[in-house]
């Protein structure tokens, strides 16, 4: 079993440019309604701020929060394997009685 911290590590470095790519590609799309000028740019600058800035925070909150919260909640839980040993191990002293 690999440790937590091990596992998380490894997760974030497996997840990181496809998280970025996705995001950047998204945020950069954005950037034309906020440089376009002409009849409704206000809107659309309105628009392409809201969405540039939803994604870059939302980017943020995926890279380092969320693993931050999930290392200091996981250590309350228990795999489901676990669970299932533990499960078996009962049925099979149930079964001696």
């Amino acid at each position: 079993m690999v440790p937590r911290r091990t596992a998380l590590v490894e997760a974030s470095i497996t997840r990181f440019r496809p998280i970025l790519m996705t995001s950047l590609s998204t945020a950069m799309g954005a950037v034309p309604l906020m440089l376009w000028e002409g009849a409704g740019s206000q809107s659309r600058f309105a628009i392409g701020i809201v969405i540039f800035a939803g994604v870059t925070f939302s980017t943020a909150l995926t890279l380092f929060v969320v693993p931050t919260f999930y290392n200091l909640l996981a250590r309350f839980t228990r795999s489901p394997e676990a669970i299932a040993h533990e499960v078996a191990a009962l049925e099979a002293a149930a079964k001696h009685v």
